[in-house]
């Protein structure tokens, strides 16, 4: 990769990477100090409330009983893993699956910087269909599921694009 395509490309990185953490740790400091005083769930749209809540597990919260009273070994292992994806988009040769995996390590550094806050991430979007519930997330949670969006969106595309060209005879 050429100097300049790379410096470039670092720049994708960095601006999903800072993107996603700047919003998610911004939301979480507006809804803890500003919406939620007193907490209460506020109903938005019939299936839309802003409700908080803390998660001491993984996704989810499972493994919630383990990890609850070891936040700071989950924060590890969490940034080992947002380290890998980020060398992983450093690496990459395309701008979108390097924003992507900008977004990913972006939302994982946001759960983790609250979690080695709070010994919690805190989780205030949610969603529902009558007595349907979604878990309640955040805004590190939807850059994570924005990132994989698009990587399964590349993934998708270049593999029909690879595949037109192999059936097109030269």
């Amino acid at each position: 990769m050429a100097k300049a395509s790379l410096k470039r490309h670092t720049m994708w990185v960095a601006a999903a990477f800072v993107g996603a953490l700047g919003i998610d740790i911004a939301s979480k400091w507006a809804i803890t100090t500003i919406v939620m005083l007193p907490p209460r769930t506020i109903e938005i749209a019939p299936f839309f409330n802003v409700m908080l809540s803390f998660n001491t597990g993984v996704s989810f919260g499972l493994f919630r009983d383990f990890f609850e009273d070891r936040p700071l070994l989950l924060s590890g292992v969490k940034t080992a893993i947002a380290a890998v994806i980020l060398l992983w988009a450093l690496r990459s040769e395309r701008r979108i699956q390097a924003a992507a995996l900008g977004l990913i390590a972006g939302g994982a550094a946001g759960n983790i910087v609250d979690r080695v806050r709070n010994g919690a991430v805190t989780d205030f979007l949610d969603f529902h269909l009558g007595a349907w519930r979604w878990p309640t997330f955040n805004m590190a949670d939807v850059a994570i599921t924005l990132g994989a969006m698009l990587l399964i969106t590349r993934s998708v595309v270049s593999t029909d694009k690879q595949a037109s060209r192999s059936a097109t005879p030269s």
